[in-house]
């Protein structure tokens, strides 16, 4: 189901930057539609940050934000043209290039994906290992989504198909607690605070976790990065100037986010994004910190561990090379105030 949340900010002055190739004075189009798949989940929370402290306002802009069922969705609603831009997975960028869709990263959010995989507490004494992931009902945010391309590649590389488990979307809140503590699934790969929810209640066991660097590395071979804010390239050359000051916004949200602590941040969000327990959302805070992007930029050894992921998964993207520079523009991160 789609949940509609309008946000009307006032508008700002307008910001003065220095001119190296964008423009510059009042936005182009202030008033925007942002699409994202889980706007409660801790992968999107610069997204919340930058939207609850202001900071969109600040740049003179009026963000009304979609919230979807996954990432895939966000994705049709900006190739379909109801967003303007949205907050997802990187890799999404690369798979609409390749498609011949013009859309590109403006600013990494997530240097990590923060996925994790987890089994039901019950079957964790015969699933070890992703290759014991065969034959079982697998809950994803929602088919398509970065969710189920991780479980595929940690199922890939343990030397299985990419078709050896039935994958159920499930959504990411309290739905996706629910598929898990009723046992219509046996695993799962999601997000927190879903997962730390379902580790407190002991109801799943870890079995793949890129919440840290160490996790990641073990999956991928280095970073691996995952929330992004992209738009179409068209919508990129005609607005320039907006396309800066989102990025300001959620570069400033970055910074704050890196000095703040816990507490701090769990009183910047609303209470429906704990689940119910505020103990465990701070629990998870803690969890997924170092997996926030430090710097807004998209290195390139990141894009090449995606691209490795998905030539190995897609027989679409078989042989393709596609550089960094088609996916991710990185003057604006470099001009962020």
């Amino acid at each position: 189901m789609i949940t509609r949340r309008t946000f009307t900010l006032a508008s700002a002055g307008a910001l003065v930057l220095p001119s190296l190739g964008f423009a510059q004075g009042a936005p182009e189009k202030a008033k925007l539609t942002l699409g994202v798949g889980g706007k409660t989940l801790l992968y999107y929370l610069p997204l919340t940050i930058a939207e609850r402290r202001g900071y969109f306002k600040e740049q003179g802009l009026d963000v009304e934000i979609t919230d979807f069922g996954g990432g895939a969705k966000a994705l049709q609603s900006l190739i379909g043209g109801s967003a303007d831009i949205v907050t997802g997975a990187y890799e999404h960028t690369i798979r609409m290039q390749h498609k011949g869709q013009d859309v590109r990263a403006l600013i990494e959010l997530g240097r990590f994906p923060a996925i994790v995989i987890v089994v039901r507490k019950d079957l964790a004494a015969r699933v070890k290992t992703a290759a014991d992931l065969k034959g079982l009902k697998i809950g994803v945010t929602a088919p398509g989504s970065s969710t189920h391309l991780m479980t595929q590649y940690a199922m890939v590389k343990a030397g299985l198909q990419a078709a050896d488990a039935a994958f159920i979307g499930v959504g990411t809140g309290a739905a996706a607690v629910a598929a898990m503590k009723k046992g219509d699934i046996d695993a799962m790969a999601n997000l927190d605070p879903v997962i730390s929810k379902l580790e407190s209640d002991g109801d799943a066991v870890a079995l793949i976790d890129t919440r840290t660097e160490a996790g990641t590395k073990a999956l991928f071979g280095g970073t691996n990065p995952a929330a992004c804010l992209y738009a179409k390239g068209e919508f990129i050359d005609k607005n320039p100037e907006t396309c800066q000051r989102l990025v300001n916004a959620f570069k400033k949200a970055l910074t704050w986010m890196a000095a703040a602590k816990a507490d701090e941040i769990a009183g910047s969000v609303p209470e429906e994004y704990f689940l119910g327990d505020k103990g465990v959302y701070i629990k998870s805070l803690e969890a997924v910190r170092a997996a926030y992007s430090q710097s807004g930029v998209i290195s390139e050894d990141g894009h090449k561990s995606i691209m490795d992921m998905l030539v190995k998964l897609d027989k679409e993207l078989a042989g393709a090379s596609i550089p960094r520079a088609k996916t991710f523009v990185d003057g604006f991160v470099a001009k962020a105030k």
